[in-house]
């Protein structure tokens, strides 16, 4: 039986997930209905990706008995409340990153998870390529040998785009891209909690961060620093050394579709998209949706893969690594 998904939000990347989940059998998963706060959008959406039904609210959406879980597409402060408004109707979740504004409203989320025992989990869709399940293989039969350093950066040119700069729109450079490289870093050393957090950067006028660098250090010598830009492009490579070889990912750090181990490269190519897409290979959001198929099926509450837990530390290392920039959301002084 398929899995029934309901879309929230008729944005950008809402689109990019939508035509990601056509890339998979129909037969395992379905898109029965999406909502958007204005039904005309809603109805648009759904006539591109020939979608039975379109709600001019989330409330609607909520309601819907055929829907299994939802995909929260929305801006990052309606996080929260959007997919609280879900899990209270009982629908399990798949929101997009960051799963909320900052570590109390992600104790919120799974509090709410738990309490009404449906599924979510954060949709950090790196996690779920299989160049990084080939990472985590890697990394756990020891062939890079004891790993002493990962490295990631990400920067993308978004000045112009207000989600990115708007501070009440949940912008800045951390929350919206430094997000892949910081959960790299806790994949390398396997959700471990760092000993230091160390964190420099600077503001936008807006008061959001354009650029942050942070460096984490872990017991036994190691380290990962971690460098995210919302002004200019950068290489967007990932490296992890350690004591007998290394592992790079050498372009789009965030969506690898290339690995070289020890000097041998891999390719991992995606399906060809049905529709043109707005963010580079977004066909990969097909790996996170098939983690939730999996996991509902084996009726589990979150994944292994990225588990709760997982989201919770990576909201605390953000908020120690904004708190030390100086960018303050009104969600944190609520």
């Amino acid at each position: 039986m398929a899995t029934k998904w309901g879309i929230c939000s008729a944005g950008k990347i809402s689109h990019d997930f939508t035509v990601a989940l056509k890339t998979l059998p129909p037969g395992d998963h379905q898109v029965v209905a999406v909502a958007a706060r204005n039904l005309e959008r809603a109805q648009e959406f759904a006539k591109k990706h020939n979608i039975s039904k379109a709600y001019g609210n989330y409330e609607e959406l909520a309601n819907d008995p055929e829907i299994d879980v939802v995909y929260v597409g929305t801006i990052h402060p309606c996080h929260l409340p959007v997919c609280t408004l879900y899990m209270n109707a009982g629908k399990n979740v798949l929101c997009e990153k960051p799963f909320a504004m900052n570590s109390g409203e992600v104790r919120k989320l799974i509090a709410s998870a738990r309490e009404n025992k449906v599924f979510l989990m954060e949709a950090v869709w790196t996690r779920f390529f299989p160049a990084s399940r080939e990472i985590s293989r890697v990394l756990s039969q020891g062939e890079v040998g004891e790993v002493k350093v990962a490295r990631a950066e990400i920067g993308v040119p978004l000045l112009h785009v207000p989600r990115a700069v708007e501070k009440e729109l949940g912008g800045g450079a951390l929350l919206d891209i430094g997000v892949y490289c910081l959960q790299f870093a806790l994949m390398v050393f396997n959700g471990e909690r760092p000993e230091s957090i160390q964190a420099s950067g600077f503001c936008l006028d807006t008061g959001v961060d354009e650029a942050m660098v942070v460096t984490l250090t872990f017991p036994q010598n190691r380290i990962a620093v971690c460098v995210c830009s919302i002004a200019v492009q950068l290489p967007n490579e990932a490296v992890i050394i350690g004591t007998k070889g290394s592992i790079r990912i050498p372009a789009n750090m965030w969506n690898p579709t290339s690995l070289v181990v020890n000097g041998k490269k891999t390719e991992y190519p995606l399906p060809q998209p049905s529709l043109p897409l707005n963010f580079v290979n977004s066909t990969g959001m097909r790996y996170e949706a098939e983690e939730v198929r999996q996991c509902l099926l084996k009726g589990l509450k979150e994944s292994s893969r990225m588990s709760l837990s997982d989201s919770a530390l990576l909201m605390e290392i953000m908020d120690e690594a904004r708190r030390q920039v100086g960018v303050l959301y009104s969600q944190d002084i609520q």
